[in-house]
């Protein structure tokens, strides 16, 4: 090993040590957090215990970390969970399904029509960053989209975080009060009930799926990759079965808990500013959400939680949690939440050309003719 290896080796120690210290103090949040939802009885401790720990722990001021690969890994359990609802009796309520998916974009566009002026208007943001933050896209996806077209990167991580982090929180709620739904449906069979073949079948179709859309360029391949997959083998008649309980539980604890630390190093300005907009925003799209329910419900097109679920502005991953734990049509919801991502994350790039040339044009104007 040469002089520069060495000091290279030197400089990433500390740095990997202060990495694995960081993801300790998550890690043991999370646990401890579970626990004490679980010995209290409280609702849904995989996903809330780990994420109230991790939000108080992160609020608090101490370094915490994610999981990066590890967490984006188990969102495969959903993916896997989902493509296993795909049967060939679900073809056959498809049509049915046409007239609410339908719907989808106009509740996209109203939200854009609501939360743009919002953004732009009250909180002063720049274009791009006000349409991001607008959009009810994927977290990662809208940030990562927004930072290209020069927004700003941590308002809209906030922004989205408070969005998840408040449907997820008031959802199982409403459920509850509001449509006397049951939050403690089976959310599938123990490992040792399951037969092996499948659930290495399901190991496959998650690593596969989820490694193949990534190489492919598939929009949130983590989840969609290993539905795709597991669809086709359950279409096949190869799977018949979800994810054992166990690992639908793991997932649970991840997400939650990297809502949680979606919070780590958040000032008390960010706070009053981007955590404050980002609520008053999801009581904005909560009600565009509960027009689109009710428009459905009226309509007969879907029973209450299931067309609740399909609109709630949540995250694909935390909605198909929802929907497993609440027994809702798991099909009807994911479909009307994958053409959502879908709308919006192909319609990024061109938002994005048409908000450099608005910010452009408004820059020109500000700086008159003298300019």
């Amino acid at each position: 090993m040469d002089t520069i290896e060495c000091n290279q080796w030197f400089t990433a120690v500390p740095m990997l040590r202060s990495r694995l210290a960081r993801r300790s103090l998550t890690l043991a949040s999370a646990v401890i957090g579970t626990l004490v939802f679980w010995l209290l009885s409280l609702p849904l401790p995989f996903l809330f215990g780990p994420m109230t720990a991790c939000l108080l722990v992160a609020l608090s001021g101490a370094p915490m970390a994610g999981f990066g690969q590890l967490s984006v890994g188990m969102r495969t359990i959903l993916g896997v969970a989902i493509g296993s609802s795909f049967t060939p009796e679900m073809v056959h309520r498809i049509p049915p399904m046409a007239a609410s998916v339908a719907l989808v974009p106009l509740y996209i566009a109203m939200i854009g029509l609501v939360g743009v002026p919002f953004f732009r208007k009250v909180y002063k943001f720049d274009w791009a960053t006000s349409w991001y933050a607008a959009m009810p896209g994927g977290l990662q996806d809208m940030v990562v989209f927004g930072q290209e077209a020069g927004g700003d990167v941590r308002a809209l991580s906030l922004i989205h975080a408070t969005r998840v982090l408040v449907v997820i929180t008031l959802a199982p709620l409403i459920l509850q009060q509001g449509f006397g739904a049951t939050m403690d449906n089976p959310i599938g069979a123990p490992a040792t009930e399951l037969p092996p073949h499948e659930l290495v079948l399901m190991v496959l179709a998650a690593l596969i799926g989820w490694k193949g859309g990534e190489r492919i360029g598939l929009f949130g391949a983590s989840i969609l990759g290993p539905m795709i997959m597991t669809a086709a083998l359950s279409f096949a008649g190869l799977i018949h079965s979800r994810p054992p309980a166990e690992a639908i539980l793991a997932a649970q604890f991840f997400i939650g808990m990297g809502i949680g630390v979606g919070y780590t190093g958040v000032t008390w300005y960010e706070l009053r500013r981007h955590v404050v907009a980002g609520l008053v925003f999801v009581v904005l799209v909560a009600m565009l959400a509960a027009a689109f329910t009710e428009v459905v419900v009226y309509l007969d097109l879907a029973p209450p939680v299931d067309a609740f679920l399909a609109f709630a502005p949540g995250g694909q991953a935390e909605m198909t949690v929802l929907a497993i734990i609440a027994g809702a049509d798991l099909g009807y919801v994911v479909m009307h939440h994958i053409l959502r991502v879908l709308l919006v994350i192909t319609g990024a790039p061109v938002a994005a050309r048409l908000l450099r040339v608005k910010d452009r044009r408004a820059q020109e104007a500000d700086a008159g003719p003298g300019g």
